[in-house]
């Protein structure tokens, strides 16, 4: 019985874990093609890229600013620099630092659409990269 109701308790916590995650709804995540028509609209769209200023200047979609994601005081860096009427597109590596940048952005209330994959989707798309 002991080993039951343990059972029971695991599978209690997973599913309380599972409803407290975080979820994706706050913010978009869009596939490369679509990533790269929203940014042609740069009036609308602000780019960003949330990599460290290495990264960044090892390559970088052409027109995105640097805010890095690693930082103390990203959102504080964000608020100066990013207009809430605006969408802001975010990127990084590998899509993983852009998701948790873009689900802190949206709770602060901005539009916000992630890069599934990173620049590292876009060159393997063959999209231009500047340095």
């Amino acid at each position: 019985m002991t080993k039951y109701l343990l059972i029971l308790g695991l599978l209690a916590i997973v599913a309380i874990a599972w409803a407290c995650k975080p979820t994706s709804d706050a913010y978009k995540t869009v596939g490369v093609d679509e990533f790269e028509q929203l940014i042609s609209n740069q009036e609308d769209v602000v780019l960003v890229d949330v990599r460290t200023s290495s990264e960044f200047s090892e390559g970088h979609l052409r027109d995105a600013i640097l805010i890095d994601w690693k930082k103390d005081g990203f959102m504080e860096d964000a608020r100066f620099l990013l207009p809430k009427e605006r969408t802001i597109a975010v990127y990084c590596r590998s899509g993983r630092r852009s998701a948790t940048a873009a689900d802190s952005l949206a709770a602060d209330g901005y539009h916000v659409v992630n890069l599934d994959g990173g620049i590292i989707a876009w060159e393997k798309a063959g999209k231009e990269v500047v340095k």
